[in-house]
Parts: structure tokens; sequence; C-alpha cells
């Protein structure tokens, strides 16, 4: 298990400050690179294509030297035909090793990945060594406690928590981001720093969590790395990161690394399938295995393998049968076990 880097950005995603970050990261990356853009952040959004659509075209330009394939990934709405649990439409996040996520709700962002298809395939492939790079709102949404920006700042809810992502529970870390943590839109009159919350209502919030969260706050064209395997966060931008814990604040300037300790006791999973479904895990490690043999199963054949789960779920064996006949007919095998289903190409 070799765990990939996670970037976090505060803003900024497409300015000089983020480009910087994504081509340090993108260097780092063995060809071909190949970027997922997750356009579920904004999927409440009438032009969340558009929103994610404009990350894209960045990347296409900066990362030019690096000739980059870029796949928009749909996943909007859950029980849609742009659902974050359509296989049909993550299939570039099986191969992605750069995942990107942006702008948006990130209350949303939890309602519609926790649980899904997409995020369990996101962390199999962070586990399998892809970068992982938030940006905004997406920093919010993959914490332990999702900061409530829209329900408290926009609509005038009470100061209240809500359950994030927690990706960092994979690795022991109870790790919680503020992105906009210098934001000064509201100039004298309003105090619009922590992510427009302000500071006395940052501090209620911050009350309401447990002690033991540590909260990274995030300054704006500003950003941060994470290595697991070189236990150091790295700086980035044009300001800094602050890490607050309940004895006090330690603030890092951009260009300084800092052990990943500081954000609390790093402790890998046990194996690489702890806590993801182990029929996802496999579709990942199958998808991963043939990419590097130049040998990755049509999109139109993991769709079918994805249909023929889901029937077998419901024990229709007839209709499993009937999709096994197809896969055959397309020039690969379904083996089962009890890890779940195998992709082999028939010879």
């Amino acid at each position: 298990m070799t765990i990939g880097r996670i970037a976090f950005l505060g803003s900024g995603e497409t300015s000089l400050a983020g480009g910087r970050i994504f081509e340090s990261l993108a260097r780092l990356i063995p060809d071909p690179l190949r970027i997922a853009v997750m356009e579920t952040t904004a999927g409440f959004e009438l032009n969340s294509y558009q929103v994610a659509g404009r990350v894209a075209e960045f990347l296409q330009t900066r990362l030019q030297n690096y000739k980059p394939s870029i796949d928009i990934i749909p996943a909007r709405k859950k029980g849609t035909e742009f659902s974050p649990d359509n296989m049909e439409i993550l299939k570039s996040l099986l191969t992605a090793n750069i995942i990107f996520m942006g702008p948006g709700s990130p209350s949303y962002a939890v309602r519609q990945l926790e649980g899904s298809l997409a995020w369990d395939i996101i962390r199999a492939r962070h586990r399998l060594g892809a970068t992982l790079i938030f940006a905004s709102a997406a920093t919010i949404s993959i914490g332990a406690w999702a900061l409530p920006v829209y329900e408290v700042y926009k609509v005038g809810e009470d100061v209240h928590t809500k359950r994030g992502l927690d990706l960092f529970a994979d690795y022991g870390l109870n790790l919680s981001c503020v992105p906009h943590w210098n934001n000064a839109d509201g100039g004298i009159d309003l105090d619009t720093s922590r992510c427009f919350f302000g500071m006395e209502r940052f501090e209620q919030w911050r009350s309401l969590l447990p002690p033991e969260n540590i909260v990274l706050g995030l300054d704006e064209h500003s950003g941060v790395i994470l290595d697991f395997e070189a236990a150091c966060c790295e700086v980035s931008g044009v300001s800094s990161v602050s890490v607050l814990k309940s004895n006090g604040m330690d603030i890092h300037p951009s260009g300084v690394k800092f052990p990943l300790s500081e954000l609390g006791q790093f402790s890998p999973p046990a194996s690489i399938g702890q806590g993801l479904h182990p029929e996802i895990l496999e579709m990942v490690l199958n998808a991963s295995k043939a990419e590097e043999e130049g040998d990755a199963p049509p999109a139109e054949v993991l769709a079918l393998l994805e249909q023929r789960k889901d029937v077998r779920n419901k024990k229709d064996f007839a209709a499993s049968d009937g999709l096994r006949d197809q896969i055959s007919s397309l020039g690969w095998t379904v083996q089962d076990s009890k890890e779940g289903q195998k992709l082999v190409r028939k010879t």
C-alpha cells in the first residue's frame, strides 16, 4: 500500500499559486498523467459542469508539458442518471492518479458522496498512490466536521455542527479543514474571516467540536501538501496555514515544512481494503493492474460488471448469467469468489 499525497488549497485553484501546487504534484506522477475533476461539490448548481470545466481547462493549459488526460466526473446527485453510484460516469476514477474536488457546498457534497461508490473508489485510489487535491468547499467536506457555511452565513441558521466525510479517519487523524481562513471581503464592517463565519461564530462552532479535533486553517491562495510517506507537510502559496489544537495555534508560513504529527498520530489502515467494500476494491485493483499491463477493460465491460453485482445482490441469477455472457462476448471472463468479481481477459 502506497498512500498518495493530499493537497489542500484555501482558495485560488486556478490562480498562479494554485497552478504551482498542481504542477509540483504533477511532476511527481509517473506517465501517463490522468486527472479526474469531480463535479459533485457544485452538483446542485445549474452550471456545475462549467464550474468543473474551468478547472479542467486551466489544468490542461497549466500542465500541458505533462500531456495530461483530463476527465470531468459529473457525479452530481444521488438517485439521478448523474449519481455518484453510477459506474458508467465514474469509470475514469478507476485509473486516475490525480483526483480534484473544489468549490461548491460542503454539506451538499457530504450528502451526495457519503457511502457512495464514487467515495469508495476515491479512497481506494488514494491507498494505491493517487494524489488527492481539495480546494475551497471540498476541503471542508472531507474533514471530520464540516463547517455549515451556507446554512449559517447565507440562510441564518444558528451555529451548529455537521459531520463530514471524515477521510482522515482511515489514517487515525481527527482533522477538520477551514478554507478562506483570512478572507477580508467584508472590509472593516463585517468579519468574513474563517470562511465567512467570522471569528465569533467560528469560536462558537469550534466549542461544539470534541476537544481532540484538530482544525487546519487555510489562507486564501495558499495551501499545504501532506506527504504520508515522508511524514511531513509543506506549505505553499502567498500566505500561511494555521493548526489549531485545544492548547493553542501554530501558524506555518509559505515555504515551511512541518511534521505530519502536528495533525495527529498518523496510523495507516491495517490492510488496503480496510473499511472498503470488497467488490469495489477488487474493481479498482483490476483496473489498476490492467492499466499497468496496457490492457484495461473498456467502460462498457466495467458498467456491465457493476450491473451484474447489483442483480446478484438481488439474487436474480438468470440476469446475472445474461450479463456474464454479454461480458464474455466482449472478450472478458468474470471470475466469482468470496472477495467479489474479477475480470480476466480471454485468451
